[in-house]
């Protein structure tokens, strides 16, 4: 391992380089004594010894230099520091061992000083260990330092660099809107379940209560009003008709139930323990209802557009699964689309089934009134819009509503063109025409990218022309130089004569053209006579052209008969010198399987037979 020559320490005061006089080995680094030697400042000090400290001028260069730490740059100001107080090598032979804490800035530093080789505490024990010691004495070791001094400046840095990194907005913040949200499920399942035990409780002593109210909140609030049934009568019409939005009818309704109740009696104490829960019951329905107002209002100022297309709700829980507003502006449209659903992807994956068309976006009134065919379809559309609505919402300074309304227009145009058929319009025009809504409510705070704006028409049309110009001139370059290179090869004599005849009959048939032409028009002149004899010799050579096709088609067929018949011929001679070889063939074989003697008796007989 390489000794260390030098250490950098950085702190919230400001940048040290210290030289190490003297390198402890790295073998007994982890024994006791070597560990309590570093604690002691007498025994650190003569290991490392201050070159050069030199403190932030301000807070804000040490917010500067802390930011760009944090992302793997080297600070100017850090460079300057180490380029008067690093002995300048070329690199060649010798070269620095530098010890640095983070292990980004040891790359830069390496990279931008040639002389330099740098080592952390990641990849050297020893260089570890000094800088834990410098980090334990640093306040006695740093000239100028008090005590104290550092734990202020660390603390000023940390407030400094965690307000820059989160960059707090009150008027767009979307961590309430995530809380808010859960806070709405959550205060859901209480009331849900609260307003179960209540009707349970109370449905003992008036059931009736149950068929005639159906909301949660105003069924308890009924109880606290009621309470015992016995007290109930036509005096108090008005007092229950105001918790039931003024209905007469249905507190007509309750007041005859009640005299009619098949319930049973309550004792006070139990009543007393009743209205208790449903007053409970009760304001969480009514802070549910304040909650949920208030993150309309978040909405419409952190993501107007998108809660224009989707709603409250779903808007705000797509936010929630995604984390924040950005996290969701970066999402693609697919993602978007199943973004809730990743239970019943994964298991489509694993057991390579059918996978989710749709997850949290489910809720949406879109997807509830597409036919069943279409739900896919409308889902990716719908999902491609919501992508768009968030990036509006998330990267423009005022955001409007004027986006999402001709988003959530398209998304309407879309469901009568799969129901009619009727064709929706472009995005492009709808785009324009929110441009065009926005600027003309006054808000001419857009900002407008001048190097993304399209060329006029004209400018295309000459830029276009100078390209063709430039083409051509390029095209006859080219053409002269494959001329003057490349001189054309000499043609044989046979294709020549070709040529010449090819021509010859075209020039033949483009006379006997121009001549039926003025043959025509003669004939369709009031005066024919002068020129009959243009007729006659068309007709003649129409009759010759007719004998001269006939006499080709009879002397083709006359050709075709004959080979048709010498075919037959041939293929009979052929079958009949094959049968006379096989013939022979089997003599041959026979001949050479009989023995001599019979063949002599054979020879004999036909002798015999014979006289």
């Amino acid at each position: 391992m390489a000794s260390i020559n030098y250490l950098l320490y950085e702190s919230a005061a400001g940048y040290a380089v210290f030289e190490v006089v003297n390198q402890a080995d790295s073998v007994g680094l982890q024994l006791k004594e070597v560990q309590s030697s570093l604690r002691n400042l007498a025994t650190f000090s003569k290991h490392v010894k201050l070159v050069n400290f030199t403190p932030y001028r301000n807070a804000a260069e040490t917010l500067e230099n802390v930011n760009l730490i944090s992302e793997g740059i080297l600070p100017d100001y850090l460079k300057s520091i180490l380029e008067l107080n690093l002995p300048q090598t070329s690199g060649k032979k010798s070269k620095i061992v530098l010890g640095v804490q983070d292990k980004k800035l040891a790359g830069e530093i390496s990279s931008t000083f040639q002389g330099v080789e740098c080592e952390t505490s990641e990849t050297s024990e020893v260089v570890a260990d000094l800088l834990r010691g410098i980090r334990v004495h640093a306040e006695k070791l740093l000239k100028g330092l008090q005590e104290g001094d550092l734990g202020r400046a660390q603390l000023g840095m940390g407030h400094a660099y965690s307000r820059a990194k989160v960059k707090f907005s009150v008027h767009k913040n979307d961590n309430h809107i995530i809380q808010a949200i859960a806070t709405l499920d959550a205060l859901d399942k209480g009331v849900n379940q609260g307003s179960m035990r209540v009707r349970e409780w109370y449905g003992w002593h008036f059931p009736e209560l149950v068929r005639i109210v159906s909301d949660n909140g105003t069924y308890a609030k009924l109880v606290l009003t009621i309470g015992d049934k016995k007290t109930l009568n036509n005096d108090r019409l008005h007092e229950i008709a105001a918790i039931i939005d003024d209905d007469g009818e249905k507190a007509q309704d309750i007041i005859n139930a009640a005299k009619m109740s098949m319930g049973l009696d309550i004792t006070d104490a139990d009543l007393v323990m009743v209205k208790s829960f449903a007053e409970s019951v009760s304001k969480m329905a009514d802070y549910r209802k304040s909650l949920s107002n208030s993150l309309d209002t978040k909405m419409g100022d952190v993501a107007p557009n998108l809660q224009t297309i989707l709603g409250t709700p779903v808007a705000a829980r797509l936010i929630s699964h995604a984390g924040s507003l950005t996290n969701l502006a970066k999402y693609p449209a697919s993602t978007l689309q199943i973004l809730g659903a990743e239970k019943a992807l994964f298991r489509a994956l694993k057991t390579k089934g059918a996978t989710p068309k749709y997850g949290l976006i489910y809720q949406s009134t879109f997807i509830g009134r597409a036919p069943p065919k279409v739900k896919g379809r409308i889902s990716r559309y719908l999902a491609n819009k919501c992508s768009m609505a968030s990036r509006i919402d998330n990267f423009s300074e005022h955001p409007s509503s004027r986006f999402g309304e001709a988003l959530r227009q398209q998304l309407e145009d879309r469901l009568e063109f799969y129901a009619t058929g009727k064709k929706p319009i472009k995005n492009e025009e709808a785009m324009a025409n929110a441009m065009a809504a926005i600027l003309g409510d006054g808000n001419d705070d857009l900002a407008i990218d001048t190097e993304m704006i399209d060329a006029h028409p004209g400018q295309e049309e000459e830029i276009s022309g100078k390209k063709s110009k430039k083409e051509k001139k390029d095209k006859k370059r080219k053409s002269d130089a494959m001329d003057i290179d490349e001189p054309e090869p000499k043609e044989d004599k046979k294709e020549k004569k070709k040529r010449k005849s090819e021509a010859d009959g075209d020039k033949k048939e483009k006379k006997s053209k121009k001549e039926k032409k003025h043959c025509n028009t003669v004939l369709d002149t009031p005066n024919p006579l002068p020129h009959l004899f243009c007729a006659v010799k068309a007709g003649r050579s129409k009759k010759k052209k007719q004998r001269t096709v006939k006499d080709v088609e009879v002397q083709t067929t006359q050709q075709a008969n004959v080979a048709a018949v010498s075919k037959k011929e041939r293929s009979r001679d052929a079958q009949g010198h094959r049968h006379l070889k096989r013939q022979q063939k089997v003599q041959a074989k026979a001949t050479a399987s009989v023995p001599e003697e019979q063949k002599v008796t054979s020879s004999s007989t036909k002798r015999k037979f014979k006289a």
